[in-house]
Order: structure tokens, then C-alpha cells, then sequence
């Protein structure tokens, strides 16, 4: 099961979201499977420290507006790194032994789309700044909120569930892709920091205002959590940089928390930052050693994640030119006793090895933990 979990993390960001176990009845405790007279069921939880999600008839709840976003965005490591980094703030206010996951339900498509879009006379709920008509560079209004996604998070009483709180995610451009013309060229509208920053405020608190007009939302707390979306070219996602919670019924937020976050690739190009040198070197090392053993490597590469300058989570990415299953097998057992050997310790690290016919194998270690454990996918 530890396996399998690792394996669905792989295709997430460098904050690790787990998987969900069997169904169980909708009792936060671990349960027998087997379904109970109320429709509303949980999955189960294959860690403590991951959330059971919410199964209504049977079925997975899924969002009402998950993935919307101005369609300028062609970065798709941008909403990996949101909806897992949205699931890790969230669980700071809403722990994971008290509350459950839902997919947010309160903010349909519809409504999502609306609040992305521009203001303007036919959408008034438009967050984003109404067309002043330019389209210079430095004269026109650019579009600050790119994506936003909505978390619910429940309560049990007996077999019932009730809403207990909200996590909203903003994402927020430092540069706004746009056209002139239909079909045309991109130009770009380049978005200082300062000003990133307080229209993403602005919006948050009128974002509050109004989730607490919706039924069921005047009391619960709501947590917003405030994302800087990295550029179209990058190799990696973008970071959060701030998170508040408003509390008792509050229409604002008075206080907000800051994060300091950073990602990086290795091997870094052209010059670029690379985080900790250490981390950098150790990296660098593992690649030599490895590619010195096995030649036949089209590529290594490294995402790495920094929490307040501490190293939080690296994923390693292998591309092999092998096509026998014994050369598969072999080099995935000595990536684990290389990484063990020069990757950093007590982080999460996983390492997934691909070939132009799709994953072939992964090696992955938990936080904490100094071994690492292997899977290599077979054909039977």
C-alpha cells in the first residue's frame, strides 16, 4: 500500500499528496468497508497524514470548477504545485484527524469563470481589473488572478457530515500573456511584486465577502491561501506566498501569514539559481555516478522544493534508452543505492525512471525515513 501511494505522488508536485484507501462509512475512525444506510460514505485514509475524501451515492464527489483558469497559462506544472500546496496549507487550519476532504462545491463553473474574467458591464462580478482599452505593455490593465480553487473541509456528527471550514486558493500572475489581435503574437505585461501582492489582497477579502453570503458559509472559518503562478518557460511550478484565515464570521481578513517558498531545476541552466549548493553538489554527484554505470540515459533532471531555505522535497526524473525488462530491474536497484549513498537526507525524495514508452519504474523514500523502496512495472 506504502508503494502504491508513493507511485500516485509521483505524478504530483514537490509537496507530496497521498492517495485514498478503501471506502469505509463516513465515521472519521477506520471502518469495516462496508457501506452504511446514509449515502455519504469516506475512503479511508492510507496515512494520518492525509485526508479521507467524501463519496456521495456511491460515487466520488468530484469539483464543481476544478482546472479553470485564463486560458493564457501553458505552464502544467503551475496547478500541480497550487492544488497540492493548497492541500498542504490547509491542513495547518483543518488537521486531518478532525476534518474531512471535499471537493469544493460551493463555487460552480459558472461562477469560477465569471470571477476570473474581467470586470466589465455584462460580468460585475469580474475580480480582474475592467479593459482600459490599451494594449501597450506599460499602459494596459493586465490580468492579475490567473486560477482559483475552492477546498471544502468537513465535520462528523454521528453519520452525518457537515461543512467545517473552507480553503480558497488565488493564483496570481507575475506576468500576463496577451494578444492584440485574435491568433496573433504574445506580448507580455511583466507584474511587480508589490502590486502582485496587494491586488491579490484586495481580491481575497472580496472573495470572503462573498462566501459568506452563500448558505451555510456566515460562520465557518475561511482560509486563503495566496499563489504566485511561475512563467510559461519554467521548468517548475510556482510557490505560495502568503495565507490568512478569516474566523467567526469575519467579512476580511486583519492578518496574513507570509511563506517562503522556493523551486528550483537541476541541473540549473544558463547561469541559474540552484537553491542550496550542497543540495546542488549532492544532486550533480548522483548524476555523474549514475550515467558513468549506465550510459544509455537521454536525460536527469531534479525539481527541488525550499521551505523557509530548508530543503522540503526533491523529484528526480530519468530518461532511459533500456528496453530489457533485466536492464530495468538492475538500474532501478542501484538508483536506490545511489541515491542512499549521495542524495540529501530526511527529505522526501522520489525518483522516476521513463522511457519514450511511458514509466518503467519509480524509487521513492518518505520523509524521515534512509532507505528507499522500489517498483518496477511489468507486462504479465
Amino acid at each position: 500500500m506504502k508503494r502504491a501511494k508513493a507511485f500516485l505522488v509521483l505524478f504530483g508536485s514537490l509537496i507530496f499528496l497521498a492517495g485514498c484507501g478503501n471506502l469505509q462509512s463516513s465515521g472519521l475512525g477506520s471502518g469495516s468497508g462496508t457501506k452504511s444506510k446514509s449515502s455519504v460514505q469516506t475512503t479511508g485514509q492510507v496515512s494520518d497524514s492525509d485526508y479521507q475524501g467524501v463519496v456521495r451515492n456511491g460515487k466520488y464527489l468530484t469539483s464543481k470548477s476544478r482546472g479553470l483558469s485564463e486560458d493564457q497559462n501553458t505552464n502544467g506544472y503551475n496547478l500541480k504545485s497550487f492544488e497540492s500546496g493548497l492541500l498542504t496549507v490547509s491542513k495547518k487550519q483543518f488537521p486531518t484527524n478532525k476534518y474531512v476532504f471535499q471537493e469544493g462545491q460551493y463555487l460552480n463553473k459558472t461562477t469560477v469563470t465569471n470571477w476570473l474574467a474581467r470586470k466589465s458591464k455584462d460580468n460585475p462580478d469580474g475580480l480582474n481589473p475592467a479593459s482600459n482599452g490599451q494594449t501597450d505593455a506599460n499602459k494596459r490593465n493586465p490580468i492579475y488572478l490567473q486560477q482559483l480553487e475552492e477546498q471544502d473541509y468537513m465535520t462528523q456528527s454521528g453519520s452525518k457530515l457537515s461543512l467545517g471550514g473552507v480553503t480558497i486558493g488565488l493564483g496570481m500572475n507575475q506576468i500576463d500573456y496577451y494578444t492584440k489581435k485574435q491568433y496573433g503574437p504574445t506580448y507580455q505585461t511583466k507584474i511587480s511584486n508589490a502590486q502582485m501582492v496587494a491586488e491579490a489582497k484586495k481580491m481575497a477579502n472580496e472573495v470572503v465577502k462573498r462566501m459568506r453570503a452563500k448558505s451555510g458559509m456566515s460562520k465557518v472559518p475561511i482560509t486563503i491561501a495566496l499563489y504566485e503562478q511561475a512563467p510559461n518557460d519554467s521548468l517548475v511550478g510556482g510557490t505560495f506566498f502568503a495565507n490568512g484565515t478569516s474566523k467567526n464570521g469575519s467579512k476580511t481578513i486583519s492578518s496574513w501569514n507570509s511563506m517562503n517558498q522556493k523551486n528550483y531545476t537541476l541541473p540549473a541552466v544558463s547561469g541559474a539559481k540552484s537553491g542550496n549548493s550542497s543540495d546542488s553538489d549532492a544532486f550533480d554527484n548522483f548524476k555523474t555516478q549514475i550515467q558513468s554505470f549506465f550510459p544509455n540515459l537521454s536525460g536527469v533532471t531534479a525539481q527541488t522544493h525550499y521551505n523557509n531555505g530548508t530543503l522540503a522535497g526533491m523529484n528526480v526524473s530519468i530518461n532511459t534508452q533500456f528496453y530489457s525488462q533485466t536492464e530495468i530491474m538492475s538500474f532501478t536497484q542501484f538508483i536506490a543505492t545511489e541515491a542512499e549513498h549521495y542524495l540529501p537526507s530526511n527529505v522526501p525524495i522520489q525518483v522516476t525512471i521513463s522511457s519514450s514508452e511511458g514509466i518503467q519504474s519509480f524509487v521513492a523514500r518518505d520523509s524521515g525515513q534512509k532507505s528507499f523502496y522500489t517498483h518496477v512495472f511489468g507486462s504479465y
